[in-house]
């Protein structure tokens, strides 16, 4: 049996791609080297906009009770309460326990994920890729449309592609351990300390503290010769405090290590999240961008697969997110820098304080930090919302007196053309599209925030192809974004979901 797309790796961004996929119609399978998932949780905090993108998919409220993240750049906390969107991330969610919400999300889709299976080569065809799969059952040559590795910092599948994957050296050491069975001060954002150290505890589910430690000099560590004893005397050098009596699930170490690959895309062989970027795990922009890379990725690469997307379509993705990747690597440098400094950064830190009081310059660094400020290039046009994320809470209010909220539109993966001017058609403007983009007609419920387009049309991943007025040639967005219309174009009723969506 040929899948259409396998996907390596069974992290969060590795699932989140294979149910997008799977939503598009691909056929999709996800093989994972690790025979059980991780319980360690290396991402314990994720951005608003990823918060959204699980949204979008219905897959948030999977997730449970959260916390909202403390809001900071490299320690200068920001007052989001002055900007006119909620740009707070959210915290306390163990990535064991993402993975288990996404996993599920899999099952209920039909998706396969097989454990225990690693990929030792791969071989690109005319119309596809070879893999050798090596498994429980053996090896053996799986063939693909199409190839992902979704398989972290030390990705097979990138060095298979032959895909270089330049950045810094490690320079600093880091020392990181769950423990239970103690109390500890909370530092969720770090606390700083004299000679550049700095200590971070947070709380996870179940009495679960995630403690941090990191002294000035303190150099990379093999974390399988790591010891916790190691971790609790560094912790006591810088606080005073002894923790040695804890109770250890999990102990790690990691590093300021800045890798981006060369490319993105290497014929019909894709990477995505940490194959792709990495860095300081800081902020919470590790896991948040893989997923956002997922998400970008999948629709795109289903499109391709049933027919409809072409080589442009799929070049998009490096076009969109290679810079994106660029960004957080300098974002991420900066924040240590500041962050890691010793007494020296104080006046910097000042200044920056200072600055994030001012709206404009929070709501610039909080659209960073948060993902909200990304936006696209999507041709002429002068809607400014153009290529920005369609804010998914914004309410519909729909002929048949129910209300919809923008997310619950983009639960289905498909594309959202939504007109609330009566006067328009939206179904004949978008009938030789209608196998892959939903017609919704009504009204805004929007009492206060800024202007909302009068018609606008949504990618699968949420963010403006067109919008109007001003938004440029309606047409051309819908080709360059869902290929060409079908010939003979079938009427398609007007959709109107009701608050569950669909």
């Amino acid at each position: 049996m040929v899948r259409d797309v396998i996907v390596v790796g069974a992290g969060p961004v590795g699932l989140m791609l294979a149910g997008e996929l799977r939503l598009g119609g691909a056929d999709t399978v996800v093989y994972e080297k690790l025979p059980a998932p991780a319980r360690q949780s290396r991402g314990a905090s994720f951005t608003r906009r990823t918060a959204e993108v699980f949204d979008q998919r219905g897959l948030l409220i999977r997730l449970g009770e959260s916390e909202r993240a403390d809001s900071h750049f490299a320690g200068v906390p920001m007052d989001y309460s002055i900007l006119d969107e909620n740009y707070s991330g959210i915290r306390g969610i163990s990535q064991f326990r993402t993975e288990q919400m996404l996993a599920g999300w899999l099952a209920d889709l039909g998706v396969p994920v097989h454990r225990g299976y690693q990929a030792l080569g791969l071989r690109q065809t005319v119309d596809g890729v070879v893999a050798m799969i090596e498994g429980p059952d053996g090896c053996r040559e799986e063939a693909t449309g199409y190839l992902v590795g979704c398989d972290g910092a030390r990705s097979a599948i990138r060095s298979l592609a032959g895909i270089e994957f330049a950045g810094s050296e490690p320079t600093r050491g880091f020392y990181t351990a769950e423990i239970t069975g103690i109390e500890v001060r909370r530092r969720r954002i770090g606390e700083q300390l004299p000679r550049g150290g700095i200590v971070m505890a947070m709380d996870l589910e179940d009495g679960v503290t995630r403690i941090v430690v990191h002294e000035k000099g303190m150099p990379p560590r093999d974390k399988d010769t790591l010891t916790f004893g190691e971790i609790a005397d560094a912790w006591q050098r810088l606080t005073g405090e002894s923790i040695h009596h804890a109770q250890v699930r999990w102990i790690s170490a990691f590093t300021d290590a800045a890798r981006l690959a060369a490319v993105y895309r290497r014929g019909r062989v894709f990477l995505a999240g940490d194959a792709a970027h990495v860095q300081l795990p800081t902020m919470a922009q590790g896991l948040s961008a893989g997923v956002q890379d997922a998400v970008n990725l999948g629709w795109k690469l289903a499109a391709a697969v049933r027919g409809w997307g072409d080589d442009t379509l799929l070049g998009s993705y490096h076009a969109e997110r290679h810079p994106v990747g660029e960004q957080l690597l300098r974002n991420v440098r900066a924040a240590s820098l500041l962050y890691l400094g010793g007494d020296e950064m104080e006046p910097l830190r000042e200044v920056l304080g200072e600055l994030v009081a001012d709206q404009a310059a929070a709501g610039y660094l909080a659209g960073m930090v948060s993902g909200l400020g990304l936006r696209y290039e999507m041709g002429p046009g002068e809607h400014p919302l153009l290529g920005k994320r369609m804010p998914p809470g914004r309410v519909l209010l729909l002929a048949d007196g129910t209300r919809a909220r923008v997310a619950e539109l983009l639960h289905p993966a498909r594309g959202v053309f939504i007109t609330t001017n009566a006067a328009s058609d939206g179904e004949r403007l978008v009938g030789g599209w209608a196998d892959r983009i939903d017609v919704v007609a009504g009204r805004w419920d929007t009492p206060a925030g800024p202007a909302l387009p009068d018609e606008v049309l949504i990618r699968p991943d949420g963010y403006i192809a067109w919008a109007a007025p001003g938004g440029g040639d309606l047409a051309r967005a819908l080709g360059r974004w869902f290929g060409s219309a079908r010939t003979a174009a079938t009427p398609q009723p007007v959709i109107a979901p009701g608050p569950g969506g669909r």
